[in-house]
């Protein structure tokens, strides 16, 4: 291969890597946008809320449950090796309400939602119902876009506060019932050991992911290609899409939150 033939092979997924962040950019900015300007759907937003928070619930729940347990499991094999197990109540939960508890929660909702919304909207597209809400003087934007944005926001942190609680007790339930732990002394060390901050930097993590979640799903629902075929790359490529930006946003969100 040429330097040219080269140089071309690799900044041609750079450049077209470049303008899908320019278009999803450009996407969400007109979500927000719209936000608050009327008119509004009340309506579609509760079913949103409905649909995203509590139908996520069950798989965010057991999710944390067993990583706070298998967790609990962890930090006890590992701090027994220099006498620390004693740690065990304090990092779990702060691993729990810090890390564990808003990326599972964001990745399992990217898992169950951005799929969820890319293949309804992606369908809509197909069979032109899109096409017939412009023709009925409905923004497509408002009426699709931003419900599922605002919901998604809005219940992720929820799902996330719950999410902790119960992985927190995942961990306390291994700890008093196979590590021998006393169940007031855990309870007692996870309080002390918790700080308002640390709750509070996993509910705007929440917020973030729930955003990414939603934008990724409406734009790859509304831009996806005909056919069977397009909605189900489009699929694909929201869950994918959504779980990689969940984990670099989850970097820069810690790198801002606790680098002093």
């Amino acid at each position: 291969m040429t330097p040219s033939g080269a140089l071309r092979a690799v900044g041609r997924p750079a450049l077209e890597t470049l303008a899908a962040m320019g278009r999803i950019t450009l996407f969400a900015a007109s979500v927000l946008g719209h936000i608050l300007r009327p008119p509004f759907y009340p309506r579609e937003f509760f079913v949103q809320l409905l649909q995203i928070g509590w139908l996520s619930l069950p798989v965010v729940g057991l999710t944390t449950l067993f990583t706070g347990g298998a967790l609990a499991l962890q930090i006890y094999s590992g701090g027994a090796r220099f006498n620390a197990e004693s740690v065990v109540p304090s990092i779990v939960a702060i691993g729990m309400v810090r890390e564990l508890g808003p990326v599972l929660g964001g990745l399992m909702v990217a898992a169950r939602v951005a799929s969820s919304i890319a293949a309804e909207l992606g369908t809509m597209k197909v069979t032109e119902q899109i096409d017939a809400l412009t023709t009925l003087s409905t923004n497509p934007m408002k009426y699709l876009a931003v419900p599922r944005v605002l919901a998604a926001t809005l219940a992720v942190p929820v799902l996330v506060g719950v999410g902790d609680a119960i992985g927190i007790m995942g961990g306390w339930l291994v700890g008093i019932t196979r590590l021998d732990f006393n169940s007031a002394t855990y309870l007692r060390n996870t309080i002390d050991f918790l700080e308002a901050w640390d709750v509070g930097s996993g509910l705007v993590k929440g917020a973030a992911f729930g955003f990414i979640v939603a934008i990724m799903g409406c734009y790859h629902g509304m831009t996806s290609g005909r056919g069977a075929q397009g909605v189900g790359r489009a699929t694909k490529s929201a869950v994918v899409a959504a779980s990689i930006m969940i984990l670099a946003a989850n970097y820069i969100l810690t790198e801002v939150f606790f680098t002093s």
